[in-house]
């Protein structure tokens, strides 16, 4: 995998777990439609200049314009609603384990329609990533009382959906531009989101969202904007599984930085949490050796 790539994908893990730790310290300013909207609204806005500077726009071929703009909608729109839905019954660090599952069903996915060849290493790494965050997550988890119920079915089909869009997304980055694939997506699913965000709040309630607040809403679209180009940027150069698998550094930056700047409890388990995903991203990155052939080796003698 390219170190550019790497540090992409890095990048946007990192970024989505300092969303979440903003998403908390916004508390309840915000309500859950709304704060998507302006996060992606926000993330589209900033993709303008770069798409004017580049003379790259919303290119692209009239057919290729509804499946882009589908995967869009399903990304930012289902996928968010079916994690708010979640989220009303399960506690945050069960979701967030559930939700780690995302690289595991890309890779299956995959591997099922044949975009991936399902290898023992890349399994071994998303396996060691998950239990990373799991062990990140470990102090708010009560696993003793864990029971699958409909909250992490949910959660769970919401992981799914995030997986199928990361591999269809594939052959249009590919063929276009992931700026221009990405500001149409976004654009989509901004349109798509307005609908439940005047429905939760009009536009007119925005104006008593604190400085604070909006600081919070401004840093959180501006990151989005970056990390999903750089997501797909990342696509186009390596597997959809080897992208998602950087996700497992989103709840360890958040148990991190919620230990940081809003005072949580911070313990060993973190710190063991990171070492599992970093150990992981490292068996799963790692090509395996190609076996020297027998004429490379009497060539040798």
């Amino acid at each position: 995998m390219p170190a550019a790539a790497i540090a992409a994908a890095a990048f946007t893990g990192i970024q989505v777990g300092a969303a979440m730790v903003a998403t908390r310290w916004i508390g309840a300013d915000v309500g859950p439609a709304s704060l998507a909207f302006l996060r992606y609204a926000i993330g589209f806005l900033c993709l303008v200049p770069a798409l004017v500077a580049t003379g790259t726009g919303l290119r692209c071929a009239p057919r290729d314009l509804l499946p882009i703009a589908g995967l869009g909608i399903v990304q930012f729109g289902v996928l968010i609603a079916l994690l708010n839905v979640g989220l009303q019954t399960v506690p945050a660090g069960r979701a967030a384990l559930v939700f780690a599952t995302f690289p595991l069903l890309t890779m299956l996915v995959a591997a099922a329609i044949g975009r991936e060849r399902l290898d023992s290493r890349k399994a071994a790494g998303v396996v060691l990533t998950i239990l990373g965050v799991g062990l990140a997550m470990a102090d708010g988890l009560d696993l003793a009382k864990f029971r699958a119920g409909i909250g992490e079915a949910i959660i769970l089909l919401a992981a799914l959906c995030g997986a199928v869009c990361t591999i269809l997304y594939r052959p249009y980055v590919a063929r276009y531009s992931p700026l221009s694939v990405g500001a149409l997506a976004m654009l989509a699913s901004v349109l798509f989101l307005a609908v439940p965000a005047l429905w939760e709040a009009p536009f007119a309630t925005l104006g008593r969202i604190e400085a604070g607040a909006w600081g919070a809403i401004l840093f959180i679209g501006t990151g989005s904007g970056a990390g999903y180009f750089l997501w797909l940027w990342a696509l186009r150069r390596t597997s959809p599984t080897r992208v998602t698998m950087f996700l497992g550094l989103g709840p360890v930056t958040a148990t991190f930085l919620g230990a940081g700047l809003l005072g949580e409890p911070l313990g060993w388990l973190p710190l063991a949490g990171l070492g599992a995903v970093l150990a992981g991203l490292r068996i799963a990155l790692t090509e395996p050796r190609q076996p020297r052939s027998r004429n490379s080796a009497t060539s040798a003698i």
